[in-house]
């Protein structure tokens, strides 16, 4: 594979100044030429502005978080990332690389989740070029290829989780996004190492039910709600009577039997669990009318 090699060009305000000072002496000699009618000095001074100038294509400027990847003849000579005014061959090809630091954010991707219920996802990836060379010569276009591969990787991301946890521990979209946002981003950096890209970081932006889904989705969340609620409700309950079964027994308030004692326990989950105020009813027989 063709790596990176970093290159130190001659600096170029030393080269301007040395080609302005051949420029300077040449036209001196053109004169002196001139008044000697000498043509043979007139030609050598015609070829020296013509290289001179020809010279002056080797200037390069290279600003803060970019290089410049050389080329000569098509081969790869190195890239040059110090900024600054610099001076190279003039018949190399200079291509200009951003280092800074880019952001992508992919369309809306339509996908089945792992348990096969269509969504809408989509996410931001923040990433920057590291390895010039890679950049250039391994891949076609490497911020196409940035865009293809990273909303690849949100797709297959998506099919390997559900989009809501159904058992204890499991991990979804849309409660684990710390742990979804780190996989997204080793996998898209698995993708894009090949072009010399670094991800730094890769999270979901959008994440949602398919339209065609979304309300009968909501209405089982809010049923499984419902059912979280009233098992924590009827586990509260149960607790209670048997605190108070437990109490009336250790002070001997009332000697109750098997029959009495089921009766309690169930007038207790009724006033317990209902979700209405219990209504007093006033007993004017026995215990057992």
């Amino acid at each position: 594979m063709l790596r990176e090699k970093e290159i130190k060009g001659i600096s170029g305000w030393l080269m301007l100044v040395a080609l302005l000072g051949l420029l300077a002496g040449g036209i001196y000699l053109l004169i002196s030429a001139i008044r000697a009618e000498d043509p043979l000095w007139i030609i050598l001074w015609l070829v020296a502005c013509v290289a001179i100038f020809f010279c002056l294509f080797g200037l390069t400027i290279v600003n803060p978080n970019e290089a410049r990847v050389i080329q000569l003849f098509g081969r790869y000579v190195g890239s040059l990332k110090a900024q600054g005014l610099w001076w190279v061959n003039p018949l190399t090809l200079r291509r200009k690389v951003s280092l800074r630091v880019r952001n992508f954010e992919s369309s809306k991707l339509k996908v089945n989740d792992h348990d096969g219920n269509p969504i809408e996802i989509a996410s931001v990836v923040v990433w920057r070029v590291v390895e010039t060379a890679e950049a250039i010569f391994h891949v076609d276009d490497y911020e196409h290829f940035v865009h293809v591969q990273s909303e690849s990787a949100v797709r297959n991301l998506a099919t390997s989780y559900p989009y809501d946890a159904h058992e204890e521990g499991q991990i979804s979209l849309r409660l684990a996004a710390g742990e979804i946002a780190h996989k997204l981003r080793e996998e898209i950096q698995e993708r894009l190492v090949q072009a010399g890209v670094e991800v730094i970081e890769a999270r979901i932006s959008h994440l949602a039910y398919a339209p065609e889904i979304a309300s009968a989705m909501l209405r089982r969340q809010q049923a499984s709600a419902i059912i979280a609620a009233r098992q924590k409700i009827v586990e509260g309950a149960v607790g209670m009577v048997e605190m108070a079964l437990e109490l009336l027994s250790a002070k001997k308030v009332v000697q109750l039997d098997e029959e009495r004692r089921a009766t309690m326990v169930s007038n207790l989950l009724v006033v317990l669990c209902s979700d209405r105020d219990a209504q007093p009813v006033v007993n004017t027989g026995t215990l057992y009318q």
